[in-house]
């Protein structure tokens, strides 16, 4: 699957790339291909990267065909070519969304846009610091020295491709890492929007689950999150699986799961126009959860929306990390 996908889009992507360099696509139609390519192929190259970050799709023996989709795919599709394995594998994953995770939404009201923008300019401008300064932190070397080399790669590739063509370089390039930026916190927003401040560790109670969604065909059972960061390197076949076998545990953690609500970006749209109905609606009623009406599924989401953690801090403060906290004591 991965390796077919990985050839047609590569295919499709060189192509275009190849017509605006050529000059035989106006710059014009960037209006067009640009949203087109992220509604049509942007989201199951995020997810197939995703997929091949956990899970590697080749032996290591043919390095150069791992390296395929984050180095040679990634950059047309606005991904820097380290950065994404670095930041979930390497920070996201094992903060889980708690204070020291660079990605967190605790320190935010998740139902206010003013917020969202605030969260996504920070990811945006000063990210690369502040994960640099996380890696040097907790000592991760290896992957420090793995994220400055692909950051300056990208960089170079970059420079290069606006000095050859400074309006194609700014289409083929320039315009996905700005919308996949955009994009990529949409959807961490929506996937940690809903916790329980009570329990912000718990991966039931951080996350949610999309069911019977047509997200989940085309972007590899994404919407799965929770049984993601309780099974990181469970196939993304056996998602679905694992999750209804395992219902009754989502139920008795209260889980909070969606079913038929489209995508992650459907619950961000739904949060940013506090659409509280549509939410309540798509909810569902999980064995062994507590009953609840449709006012009483709305006042549960909107007290899960609320800010706690780092907020306490102030957003732009982090906590020390383990060695520096025992240092301190």
């Amino acid at each position: 699957m991965f390796v077919r996908t990985a050839v047609e889009l590569s295919a499709k992507m060189g192509v275009v790339a190849a017509l605006y360099y050529a000059q035989l696509l106006p710059a014009w139609t960037a209006v067009l291909w640009l949203p087109w390519m992220m509604v049509r192929y942007q989201g199951r190259y995020t997810l197939m990267l995703h997929a091949t970050s956990h899970r590697p799709l080749f032996t290591r023996e043919h390095p150069w065909l791992e390296a395929w989709i984050p180095w040679v795919m990634g950059p047309f599709f606005g991904h820097t070519p380290g950065s994404f394995y670095v930041h979930h594998i390497g920070m996201h994953h094992p903060e889980n969304n708690l204070d020291a995770d660079l990605s967190s939404t605790l320190g935010y009201q998740r139902d206010r846009f003013s917020h969202f923008l605030h969260y996504w300019a920070r990811f945006l401008f000063p990210g690369t610091l502040h994960l640099l300064r996380y890696l040097r932190d907790r000592g991760r070397s290896k992957l420090l020295r793995r994220f400055v080399r692909s950051e300056l790669a990208w960089l170079a590739l970059v420079v290069v491709a606006l000095a050859v063509d400074p309006v194609a370089g700014a289409i083929v390039f320039v315009g996905p890492f700005l919308l996949i930026r955009f994009f990529m916190m949409t959807g961490n927003w929506s996937q940690h929007a809903f916790v329980d401040v009570d329990d912000p560790g718990n991966a039931y109670r951080n996350s949610t689950c999309l069911i019977n969604a047509r997200y989940n065909h085309l972007c590899y059972n994404d919407g799965y999150h929770i049984v993601h960061h309780l099974k990181p390197s469970l196939h993304y076949t056996e998602m679905a699986r694992w999750f209804y076998d395992h219902v009754e545990d989502f139920g008795r953690e209260d889980a909070v799961v969606f079913d038929g609500l489209g995508n992650n970006q459907t619950v961000w749209w739904c949060l940013m126009t506090q659409d509280w109905d549509k939410l309540a609606s798509h909810m569902v009623d999980l064995p062994g959860a507590p009953v609840r009406t449709h006012a009483e599924k709305v006042a549960m989401l909107q007290d899960r929306v609320r800010r706690t953690g780092a907020a306490r801090r102030g957003l732009l403060e982090r906590p020390p990390p383990p060695e520096r906290a025992l240092a301190a004591k």
